[in-house]
């Protein structure tokens, strides 16, 4: 299959990856991978695995195990998946585990740890996956049976996906930032506009943003039904792997007569800060519309692999400075590894949200899938800065989540209802 026209950076990667010199969507590929990432889903790769006859790991030191959603583990499933995983890293002999202690959420874990790099096709079992796409990369979720087949051979047969590019331009007003915007752009995309669908960020811009911005707006592409979310990489990607990468790169950006599915343009300038409303991540409204309904809320949740990295903390720590937590509000803060702990305790962050009242717990997943900490009751609410509002996402399918930025959660558990993080600027 020859193209008539240029490649984008999907199927540039995809090609380097199958060692073809073009590839067109719809064309399935077998790809050479180049990192694999487990957390505990990952513990149901092991009996396929051992059921497929493999007798050794493809290559020990391209595989990631992370130890993040029940940390430390919170029930006995937990702690079997645990201890399945602890005992494949040995027997495998994979020597990086990043168990408790030393834990993250996996895609995090990824990030600040330089395993993925621009030209990777790189695979996890986590949907969020997406997240290092931001490198550069071809990076997607996969299920535990293509993950073992993975873990045997090194490689995944592929479907090229078609790609949509997502253009913007403008300057963020006060206190509008990256969860905005992927927000805003999840509204005009839906949760169904790129199902099996690359997209690929491009404009002044994203050009702009920094690496842990473009991390947030490539995480949730996954809510958009995408394979895979892309920023080319630039110098702002060179600079941030310069002394972490953990192999060499192979970076690489779309011709500029690439064909794209579909393409989207977007004006930042004005754009007032967003917030998706229950009960979809793409039921997306202007947070001013919403603070005007005076909605009351039970919980408020700073974390989760979207927005819980230092600089999210540490903007929301500014605005809690010197206020409490509004009387009948739970407010959790969770950090996104145990580095990023670490820098909060150094930096005096987690006295700041523990003396307004909020709970800082240790790095995991917490509240965000409602499976560890943070479990709502039938009818609360909770405004959080994790990437899905869905029915029973955190805990009752009665319980309603609105999502937006860590400013404005901040702003939210200060209030005590939904709120608007510039009226605390």
């Amino acid at each position: 299959m020859t193209p008539t026209h240029g490649q984008t950076l999907a199927e540039k990667i995809l090609a380097r990856a199958s060692g073809s010199d073009t590839v067109v969507p719809g064309q399935i590929v077998e790809g050479a991978v180049d990192l694999a990432m487990m957390h505990e889903q990952g513990a149901q790769t092991v009996g396929p695995y051992h059921q497929m006859g493999a007798e050794r790991v493809w290559d020990p030191d391209r595989v990631v195990i992370a130890i993040d959603h029940w940390v430390p583990a919170s029930t006995e499933g937990a702690a079997v998946l645990h201890r399945i995983l602890r005992k494949f890293a040995e027997e495998a002999g994979l020597p990086h585990f990043y168990d408790v202690g030393q834990h993250g959420i996996c895609h995090q874990i990824l990030a600040e740890n330089g395993w993925v790099v621009p030209g990777d096709l790189a695979v996890g079992t986590d949907s969020h996956t997406n997240m290092l796409g931001a490198m550069g990369a071809v990076a997607a979720g996969i299920g535990p049976t293509e993950m073992a087949a993975v873990l045997a051979l090194g490689r995944l047969w592929l479907k090229v996906p078609p790609t949509v590019q997502v253009r913007v331009r403008g300057r963020f007003g006060p206190a509008v930032t990256a969860k905005d915007l992927v927000l805003r752009i999840l509204g005009e995309i839906r949760t169904t506009g790129a199902q099996y669908k690359a997209v690929e960020y491009s404009g002044p811009t994203i050009a702009g943003l920094s690496m842990p911005e473009r991390f947030t707006i490539c995480n949730m592409t996954t809510e958009m039904g995408a394979k895979t979310g892309m920023v080319a990489p630039d110098q702002t990607t060179f600079d941030y792997l310069a002394k972490i990468a953990k192999h060499p790169m192979h970076p690489m950006g779309p011709d500029p007569d690439a064909h794209y599915e579909r393409v989207v343009d977007l004006d930042v300038e004005g754009m007032p800060p967003m917030v998706a409303c229950p009960y979809s991540p793409d039921n997306v409204r202007p947070l001013p519309d919403v603070v005007r309904e005076h909605i009351s809320v039970d919980q408020v949740f700073l974390g989760s692999c979207t927005n819980a990295r230092i600089e999210d903390l540490r903007e929301g720590a500014a605005l809690m400075k010197g206020q409490k937590v509004a009387k009948g509000v739970r407010f959790i803060v969770s950090p996104a590894s145990t580095s990023i702990y670490e820098q909060c305790l150094r930096e005096g962050i987690i006295e700041t949200f523990t003396e307004a009242g909020a709970v800082f717990t240790n790095s995991s997943c917490s509240a965000c899938f409602g499976g560890n900490m943070g479990i709502l009751a039938p009818d609360e609410v909770c405004a959080s800065s994790s990437n899905r509002n869905f029915p029973g996402r955190m805990g009752a399918k009665e319980a309603r989540i609105y999502l937006m930025s860590p400013a404005a959660v901040v702003a939210t558990a200060i209030k005590g209802e939904i709120a608007d993080p510039r009226e605390y600027a």
